[in-house]
């Protein structure tokens, strides 16, 4: 379906706020048009268009909100302990200069919403890292459409995070390295000498979920396997590609190298490595790497 019409000699940002609202104002809604929006350089540009095009994405019911989170059982849950920990260190991901009283508003609802999606979903485990992705939608569209959104996401998108294991997390990181392998055959190599392994990325995947998932959301909860796959990994591997001189001048050891892409920097170029991380995907589809992936979790 096409509906957006093509609006010449307008600069970029109008007309990708073009192309938006017309696909907003198509009956049904353009999802293609917004998603490869969402997914292009700049994303989707203002938090107020997020606020229209998330819930449209993600096929969130905005006239059917759950209700706020009550206080009352909160304590009761298993990972309260966890989360209260987590979300009291994650003052760098409020804006600066916000209010402490604000903040520790902001602070109680995002306990709030994560333990409330935990209760509402007790198939998911929270994990490390999730109060991340969690505080990034509840900036941008408050309390009730958070829940609704992460409840999306970590039903698809997140699931293979939330499992009681980390099988499936493994299961994924088995793809690194024979993508790796074409991509970069040095580093690949210089990797495997120094038998570092896949662990380190563990860290790298969830929070490059947290930033570049959640500024464009270009996904939907009907995405196949094997592109939720894709994309999840492709992010954390753009790091080492983008950390590659770092690597290959680090001590061919598993410790050096583990540290050093253990640690995350604070200026990564993420939009950029989503745009890398999506052709990545079409230079090597899942389908074509299960192969050398099972091999690598055999010699595990």
């Amino acid at each position: 379906m096409f509906c957006a019409s093509s609006a010449e000699q307008l600069p970029w940002k109008k007309q990708k706020l073009l192309d938006i609202h017309q696909a907003l104002n198509c009956d049904p809604v353009d999802i293609e048009t917004l998603r490869r929006a969402a997914a292009s350089e700049g994303g989707l540009l203002t938090d107020d268009i997020r606020r229209k095009v998330w819930p449209k994405l993600l096929s969130v019911n905005v006239y059917s909100l759950p209700a706020k989170p009550s206080k009352d059982v909160r304590e009761d849950h298993k990972d309260y302990r966890q989360v209260v920990l987590d979300v009291r260190r994650s003052m760098r991901r409020f804006p600066k200069g916000m209010r402490v009283d604000e903040r520790e508003v902001l602070q109680e609802q995002l306990i709030d919403i994560i333990l409330d999606v935990l209760r509402r979903n007790p198939q998911l485990h929270y994990y490390q890292g999730y109060h991340d992705l969690v505080v990034t939608f509840l900036l941008v569209v408050g309390e009730r459409m958070t829940i609704a959104i992460m409840e999306k996401l970590s039903n698809h998108h997140l699931r293979d995070f939330m499992d009681p294991t980390m099988d499936n997390t493994k299961h994924i990181l088995n793809y690194l390295m024979p993508i790796l392998e074409r991509v970069d055959r040095e580093l690949h190599d210089f990797m495997i000498r120094s038998e570092v392994g896949t662990i380190f990325a563990t860290l790298s995947l969830s929070l490059s979920l947290s930033h570049s998932l959640s500024p464009s959301l270009s996904l939907s909860p009907s995405l196949s396997p094997s592109l939720s796959l894709s994309l999840s990994l492709s992010p954390p591997l753009q790091i080492v590609l983008y950390r590659q001189k770092e690597v290959k001048s680090s001590e061919c050891d598993m410790a050096s190298v583990h540290h050093l892409l253990s640690q995350m920097p604070q200026d990564l170029p993420y939009e950029d490595l989503i745009g890398r991380a999506q052709k990545l995907f079409i230079s090597c589809p899942p389908s074509l790497m299960t192969q050398s992936a099972a091999l690598q979790s055999c010699n595990m």
